[in-house]
């Protein structure tokens, strides 16, 4: 899950409500971002490379953040629509766009389900139409398998406050070697019955304009640096994020500037408010 595969990188924008769930294919991704969007409400954007799966969502809305998600790796980025400016956002990225209108077959409806929270990307289909970049770069730097971390202080469990209800509970199994999710008091278990449990979770504090409390357009500022948390191999590590050029990935950089190299495996960036909270637990 490092991005290796010869084909594109399919990023797909999935709902993150209560009335969303359980949602399907997160447990397949490469990476997953969690955002912020309008209300201080947070939305996913999953993106898939090492994987096919065919049914992924629910599927919603594009928002200005993404277009800088999507800059290093291009590929396909998959979303039901979007208000007039947020299009026109994602259309200035390197990606090749499809949305329900254009999806054909590529996405489908659940009827047992209420819309918005039913429309469906099948990721398998998808890799057909790649755009730019294939293969996609890597987004991390990673340590070889089976070698643990040898920086950071343990860590148990970490909060990251993200608003109105949002917020998410990282708790390290020691069995699993993985972070394993909680949100809205209960575990994250996907579509297929699957605790949501990557191998890193990396915190990376921006500041938000366009409001992320009442008003529209909420956008994480993802060039330039700020704070930086990783939880990697039952471990913390704080440091910095540093992305200079929008179209390469950020880099990130521990306390005394040298690279932090992750696990190998799934990893959740989560896109906290600079003024949020993130606490753990040793």
């Amino acid at each position: 899950m490092l991005f290796r595969s010869t084909r594109c990188a399919v990023t797909v924008k999935i709902d993150n409500t209560p009335d969303a769930r359980p949602q399907f294919g997160l447990e397949d991704a490469d990476v997953v971002y969690e955002e912020v969007v309008e209300g201080g409400i947070t939305r996913l954007a999953a993106m898939f490379n090492g994987s096919a799966p065919d049914k992924v969502g629910p599927v919603r809305s594009v928002r200005k953040t993404d277009q800088s998600l999507v800059r290093p790796i291009g590929g396909v980025f998959a979303y039901s629509g979007g208000a007039p400016y947020a299009v026109a956002s994602i259309a200035t990225a390197p990606v090749v766009r499809i949305d329900e209108t254009s999806a054909g077959d590529l996405m489908f409806r659940d009827r047992s389900r209420r819309a918005p929270h039913n429309l469906y990307a099948r990721v398998d289909g998808m890799y057909g139409r790649c755009g730019p970049k294939v293969p996609p770069p890597a987004l991390f730097a990673y340590r070889p398998r089976g070698v643990p971390p040898t920086r950071g202080a343990p860590v148990t469990a970490g909060v990251v406050g993200f608003r109105s209800g949002f917020a998410v509970t990282w708790t390290w199994d020691i069995g699993r070697r993985a972070f394993t999710r909680s949100i809205f008091g209960a575990a994250d278990v996907s579509g297929a019955g699957t605790t949501l449990a990557p191998r890193n979770v990396v915190v990376m504090w921006a500041r938000y304009v366009g409001g992320t409390s009442s008003g529209f357009g909420a956008e994480a500022l993802l060039t330039g640096s700020g704070r930086l948390l990783v939880l990697t191999g039952g471990r913390r590590i704080e440091g910095t994020w540093s992305r200079p050029d929008a179209e390469r990935p950020a880099r990130l950089l521990d306390a005394a500037g040298a690279e932090i190299r992750i696990t190998p495996g799934q990893t959740w960036v989560e896109l906290p408010d600079e003024s949020y909270p993130v606490t753990t637990q040793p």
